[in-house]
């Protein structure tokens, strides 16, 4: 009696595509905005420990400096943000607004003395979140998820170290370890996966058709009393028919 309908938590909602693809195109605004007009927002980026550099938190993760920046981070925004709003919707925007916070304040407080802009910071911070989160539920939907994510993102582990000195490593640092501590503090409710019919809260034993089979006392019962109407029924109807083909033969014998 296994259920093949899916748990009530995970149900798919327009704002799973929505929200996402709402984000990344204020991100195409903005990146046309500034080759339209001839602008540059690079320095509303973050700049480490400087006053002026703070506005960088708010307005970084929708400046980038190509084509090619902006879509590396957005096919994995819009991936990993879709994951959070399907399988985290109860927390999902506290855990994008507080990473979108954190990832670009660490980045303040540690970053080099350049311009940090893009939204890879966040990027990190989802998949970081998501896997964390997915593997310490012991959900197997997450579970499974947390292994889709290390198998598409797990190399953007290298991110995270000096290596590129193009690249925010600190701003990825940041958000990577964003998303674990969130994984680790934000707490919500996940359902045990329902296996059976009678895991269901809405399950009622009368209304089960094997369990109908036995008494109060535990005693099977071979026939239930519609189950036996039904049989004597057929047995009258198969009489019926057995008399009525032995006239129709006597019928034509004469």
């Amino acid at each position: 009696m296994k259920m093949s309908r899916a748990p009530e938590h995970f149900k798919f909602s327009l704002g799973v595509i929505l929200y996402p693809l709402l984000l990344v195109f204020a991100m195409l605004i903005v990146f046309w905005f500034e080759l339209r007009f001839h602008q540059n927002f690079t320095d509303h980026g973050i700049l480490p420990r400087t006053v002026s550099g703070l506005q960088g938190i708010l307005f970084s993760p929708f400046i980038h400096a190509t084509l090619q920046h902006l879509y590396n981070n957005s096919i994995p925004f819009i991936v990993l943000m879709g994951g959070l709003f399907y399988f985290y919707r109860a927390v999902a925007w506290k855990v994008f607004l507080l990473l979108f916070l954190f990832s670009g304040f660490g980045t303040w407080l540690i970053g080099r003395e350049a311009y940090h802009i893009g939204a890879s910071g966040i990027v990190y911070g989802l998949a970081a979140f998501l896997f964390f989160k997915g593997i310490w539920s012991g959900h197997y939907r997450l579970t499974a998820f947390s292994l889709i994510v290390i198998f598409l993102y797990g190399s953007l582990v290298w991110g995270t170290m000096p290596l590129d000195p193009g690249m925010s490593w600190e701003g990825h640092l940041c958000g990577f370890l964003s998303g674990l501590l969130l994984a680790f503090f934000i707490k919500q409710k996940i359902p045990n996966p329902i296996k059976y019919e009678w895991e269901n809260p809405d399950f009622k034993e009368e209304n089960d058709p094997f369990l109908r089979h036995f008494d109060e006392n535990g005693n099977f019962i071979e026939f239930l009393p519609e189950e036996e109407e039904v049989e004597n029924e057929n047995e009258i109807e198969d009489e019926s028919s057995c008399v009525e083909k032995n006239d129709s033969a006597i019928r034509k014998e004469k």
